[in-house]
């Protein structure tokens, strides 16, 4: 086997990633506070083709140097939007007929291996500070609340690990409608 040198891997253009229908998927980060997770978000969102990254209250927003570090120029291929609150963007978001889901753990939380996108459905998925969570006045307005299994002693993953995991699960059966 072989590791593929970087031209072999078709990435796309720019352009062609301006082009290219997005998954019905935003992300919205409500407070976090590390750059460096920002730009993994941001990364993430890039490979994924998510629609839009909401940044909401204190989280970074570009241009920074810490987001830049870790987004390797995500921030200039994903669309993202400033929001002073997350109610603010979940406002917007449910006006626009997404279904807020809540990333956390939760009473009566769905676990995200058992969650399955309606087909159709547009979906938000809020990320929470990085000690706080998810704040109990965005879990209350959520549709709906997703956990992350976990099976180990810690009862948290870093905030762009689980962007990473979720959104490349919903991603994934999203796809497989």
């Amino acid at each position: 086997m072989r590791k593929l040198l970087n031209e072999e891997l078709n990435r796309l253009s720019k352009e062609e990633f301006a082009q290219q229908t997005k998954n019905p998927l935003v992300i919205v980060l409500d407070n976090v506070r590390s750059h460096l997770n920002v730009g993994s978000v941001f990364r993430t969102a890039d490979a994924f083709l998510v629609e839009s990254i909401y940044l909401c209250g204190i989280t970074g927003i570009p241009p920074h140097r810490d987001i830049h570090k870790t987004a390797l120029g995500a921030t200039e291929t994903v669309t993202w939007k400033h929001y002073p609150t997350a109610f603010d963007a979940i406002g917007e978001l449910r006006a626009g007929g997404y279904k807020i889901i809540a990333i956390e753990q939760a009473e009566s939380a769905v676990m995200l291996d058992e969650f399955k996108p309606l087909k159709g459905e547009k979906y938000a998925v809020v990320f929470g500070n990085e000690v706080d969570g998810v704040a109990q006045e965005i879990v209350t307005e959520a549709d709906t609340v997703v956990e992350i299994p976990q099976y180990g002693t810690k009862h948290s993953l870093n905030i762009a690990v689980s962007a990473g995991v979720v959104v490349w699960d919903l991603v994934v059966k999203m796809r497989k409608g």
